[in-house]
């Protein structure tokens, strides 16, 4: 007598792409192995893992996935590099400020003062940028909505934009918005990227029933420039915060935020030393009759060397660890802090200011201490997108529409 044959079970592809769901914990499709149903063997599908129906909403708790995500302060320090520049820039603010009292009795009691104005607004700024950060991604997205809404304030009362209301309305829900685009995470980010064109064609809109033709174009570009510099340029940090996994590493958003800002501020006050102690000639003497040519280039040079050398260690094991991509994103921070420096310089002069604001004593408002950023955040998000590959774009491995859910589909 033969032996019974087998059941063969054939473990094909029975779901090669789960449709993407809404929700809580809404993640990329799985490929999925499972034995084909037989008939009237049905019953009822039961979804495991992230793609399970979630009881979040329902029992007004958070998912845990969602919680840490968003206010994983254990996670603060995780990373050896944002060990490294927290330690380095506390160490740095204590050293700077020993040798402003070391040096009291040397200087003049104005240079003092002004030393010490400077260094007390540089220990403010940096609890205020580090502990949003280091605090979750929830505490930094709002930080830089603040941020970016307060630069915005500044901007307007500089360039007289102020006066028109409906336009800084319309700029100050579009920061909004971005802030809620960058929490709620669509899929791929497409509330946010459209938040940009969309935010943009409503402040000409709103600008039209007013019936001034007179001014009309000053109006709208002083709107349009305030929201792409202030509002969605600075809301791409918002964005970076839904890093989970950078390329695989296991590191999350901290680290690459914490050296961008850094890196940024750094690339300035390196400028400003070499320029003065070096430098001769004038980079741009009608703009920033300060910046000079050597302390433009000696900026790329250390920023870049710097930026390399942290991101070798934080990339480790994906493409951008290549020496090439390493180098360009230097030169990216490096270059484009700089002409977002001068961007502004250009707004000032043409305004005839010298501050924006007065916000920070020694440095003048925020706007003029943080105008290096205008222009870096979107660069370097879709440089390392870019340079990611496969295991891009930066906060894909996040949870999509977690506020949402699924209203729109």
């Amino acid at each position: 007598m033969s032996e019974p044959v087998p059941e063969q079970r054939d473990y094909r592809l029975s779901l090669t792409r789960r449709k993407r769901r809404s929700g809580l914990l809404s993640h990329r499709g799985e490929v999925i192995l499972a034995p084909p149903v037989q008939a009237g063997t049905e019953r009822p599908f039961k979804l495991v893992g992230l793609d399970a129906p979630r009881r979040g909403r329902e029992s007004g708790h958070l998912e845990a996935t969602i919680r840490e995500r968003l206010f994983g302060y254990e996670q603060a320090l995780a990373h050896p590099l944002s060990v490294t520049i927290v330690g380095g820039v506390v160490a740095g603010l204590i050293v700077t400020g020993a040798l402003i009292l070391a040096l009291r009795r040397r200087i003049s009691d104005d240079v003092y003062h002004a030393a010490f104005q400077r260094w007390r607004s540089w220990c403010w700024l940096v609890g205020v940028i580090f502990l949003p950060v280091l605090a979750g991604a929830l505490p930094t997205m709002l930080a830089v909505m603040v941020l970016s809404l307060l630069c915005f304030r500044e901007y307007a009362r500089a360039t007289g934009l102020f006066r028109e209301k409906t336009i800084c309305a319309v700029v100050a829900l579009g920061i909004l918005l971005v802030t809620f685009a960058a929490i709620d995470h669509w899929q791929d980010d497409r509330l946010f990227f459209a938040l940009g064109p969309l935010v943009g064609a409503l402040i000409v809109v709103v600008s039209i029933p007013s019936d001034r033709p007179r001014g009309f174009i000053q109006r709208v570009a002083l709107g349009v420039l305030g929201f792409a510099l202030l509002g969605f340029s600075l809301g791409y940090i918002s964005n970076m915060a839904n890093v989970v996994h950078l390329g695989g590493t296991g590191a999350d958003y901290r680290p690459l935020v914490l050296l961008l800002i850094t890196a940024v501020e750094l690339n300035d006050m390196i400028a400003a030393v070499i320029g003065r102690t070096l430098g001769r000639r004038p980079f741009l003497p009608e703009t920033s009759p300060q910046k000079t040519w050597a302390g433009a280039v000696g900026a790329v040079v250390i920023t870049t060397a710097l930026v390399a050398a942290a991101g070798g260690w934080l990339f480790s094991g994906t493409p951008v660890a290549h020496p090439g991509w390493l180098i360009g994103l230097g030169l990216l921070i490096s270059v484009l802090g700089q002409l977002g420096d001068l961007t502004l310089s250009s707004i000032k002069r043409d305004v005839g200011v010298k501050d924006v604001g007065a916000t920070l004593p020694g440095h003048g408002g925020l706007l003029d201490r943080f105008n290096g950023l205008v222009l870096v955040p979107p660069a370097v998000y879709h440089y390392l997108s870019l340079a990611l590959g496969e295991t891009g774009p930066l906060g894909s491995e996040a949870p999509f529409r977690i506020l949402t859910g699924s209203w729109g589909g």
